[in-house]
């Protein structure tokens, strides 16, 4: 587990290269363009130089970290990879295409790792000749900050496999939390119904959206309301998953309430599109 490769460098994938070489990796993050690819690299030393801001790394430090970090637009380069985790666009078509371009790249002793947070691992493990091989390894957001790691084996993963994988998030200084192949997870499976009925709180007319999210901040304790969840996650993202949830559990607890359809309908997204449940411009 020396030399480690991300696919994508959004937020998530720059978050795990970032922890990936602050524990002595060398990592290769592959993005599908230079300007991609550049933003990626950028995301990860603004970073680090908020780390050093915050006197948690010294420049010495974040120098090295970053020396250890390359970006490329060639998937070749992750040819030489112990382990790659795939962090592209949650969309299961486009990582059962990743995992099988990988699978004919890297060397067969290499593991193969997604990202998701909501889709079954066995379904990317089909698109390898390596299923024994293939683990989900999902991260959470920010992922320098957060402490927890899902690890997530199939029916054919071997224990090989499983245990090296638990052994390096341990070593990125992440707890490790084991679920089964289902979708959603632990997590998921927990927080999209959570996150799902207080939407259809506001769209029932229960409460308003302020009194929803503070009931929760303060009655519960938790740092943010299910309204600021979802707009910090994504209303797209959240709806992608409640989807996979339900075709995978036909149970309408994961069913998408129409308002939150239409809200995606319309491109209101949360915080990266600048509007969800509440304004952000």
């Amino acid at each position: 587990m020396e030399r480690i490769g991300v696919i994508g460098g959004g937020l998530m994938g720059s978050g795990i290269a970032e922890v990936c070489a602050r524990a002595g990796s060398q990592v290769v993050v592959h993005e599908v363009d230079a300007t991609m690819a550049e933003a990626a690299l950028g995301r990860i030393e603004k970073s680090l130089a908020r780390a050093v801001e915050r006197g948690k790394l010294d420049d010495v430090g974040r120098d090295d970290i970053v020396s250890r970090i390359s970006v490329s637009t060639d998937l070749s380069d992750q040819a030489d990879r112990d382990l790659v985790i795939e962090a592209a666009t949650e969309n299961e078509e486009l990582k059962k295409g990743i995992f099988g371009e990988l699978d004919g790249l890297v060397s067969e002793e290499t593991i193969l790792a997604s990202n998701t947070s909501s889709i079954p691992i066995t379904r990317l493990a089909a698109a390898t000749t390596r299923p024994e091989k293939v683990v989900g390894l999902h991260f959470f957001n920010p992922v320098p900050v957060m402490a927890l790691v899902e690890l997530v084996t199939t029916v054919l993963t071997d224990d090989n496999t499983g245990e090296t994988v638990a052994a390096y998030a341990e070593k990125l200084g992440k707890t490790v939390i084991r679920a089964k192949d289902r979708a959603g997870f632990i997590v998921n499976m927990l927080l999209i119904p959570y996150m799902l009925n207080a939407v259809r709180m506001l769209e029932q007319g229960v409460a308003s959206r302020e009194d929803i999210d503070a009931g929760m901040r303060l009655g519960a304790n938790h740092p943010m309301g299910p309204l600021e969840l979802t707009d910090f996650v994504g209303l797209d993202t959240t709806k992608f998953v409640a989807d996979v949830l339900f075709e995978e559990f036909k149970n309408p607890e994961y069913a998408s309430p129409p308002l939150l359809t239409r809200m995606v309908e319309a491109g209101l997204h949360g915080r990266k599109s600048g509007r969800g449940f509440y304004d952000y411009s």
